[in-house]
């Protein structure tokens, strides 16, 4: 993983010191090319929210390299993020709605109203589904099937349980809710790419929590990858 490295120094709420509008427009446009040349970005939402960052790739550029970056550098879950209509095409539910079990009740998140975890799925083309290989087999192929949904027979592509974790977007993205699901498929939008991006936690190896903002940027800016803010995407795109 990341560690706990030197960078800026972090404000209150999250960002750099010394940021301009200017900064966050070049950041936001740079973000969308690297997106589309199937490069990955780093976007942290907000302190109030998760207060975290993520490390974030379109789903169709997700090499076995890319996958090794992904549990190496950022170390969270890595979970594909479908825009609701593709979930819903793919009668894709939300994960607390299709498990009949008590535990699935009266959640309290501190920092939202619900989670949009879905079902885990495999390519039925994968083996374990776990190996760098498997993983990018199988996102990759998520990220095909966003392109055309009506062309794709889910359950023929896909197996459940798998090693994937699927993420399914509010139906009106960040006008309802401001999470990595729908500040990643917001960027996707934007970007003209299909609505299906994989989103993965950044951690730090010393302390275990988050990676903070600061030490998220200064990663960005040691491999040359955009890094933005969620207020920025919002002011775009909200």
């Amino acid at each position: 993983m990341t560690g706990h490295h030197a960078g800026p120094q972090s404000n209150a709420d999250g960002g750099t010191t010394g940021s301009s509008p200017n900064a966050s427009a070049s950041a936001f446009d740079r973000a969308l090319e690297s997106l589309r040349a199937g490069e990955p970005i780093l976007v942290h939402d907000a302190a109030d929210r998760e207060g975290e960052t993520d490390l974030i790739y379109h789903a169709d550029a997700v090499t076995p390299e890319a996958v090794a970056r992904l549990r190496n550098d950022a170390g969270g879950l890595i979970c594909v993020a479908l825009g609701h209509d593709i979930a819903e095409a793919f009668d894709l539910p939300f994960y607390s709605e299709a498990v009949d079990h008590p535990a699935t009740a009266d959640h309290e998140l501190g920092y939202d109203d619900r989670s949009s975890f879905s079902l885990t799925v495999n390519h039925r083309d994968t083996y374990t589904g776990i190996t760098d290989e498997d993983r990018s087999t199988t996102i990759r192929a998520l990220g095909e099937a966003a392109i055309t949904p009506d062309a794709t027979d889910f359950a023929d592509e896909f197996r459940v349980p798998g090693h994937v974790h699927l993420l399914k977007a509010a139906p009106d993205l960040l006008a309802q809710r401001e999470g990595h699901t729908e500040l990643g498929l917001a960027l996707a939008d934007a970007a003209d790419l299909a609505p299906a991006v994989v989103v993965c936690e950044m951690l730090d190896d010393e302390t275990g929590e988050a990676l903070s903002p600061a030490d998220a940027r200064a990663y960005a800016d040691r491999h040359g990858f955009a890094y933005l803010e969620g207020r920025d995407v919002l002011e775009r795109l909200a």
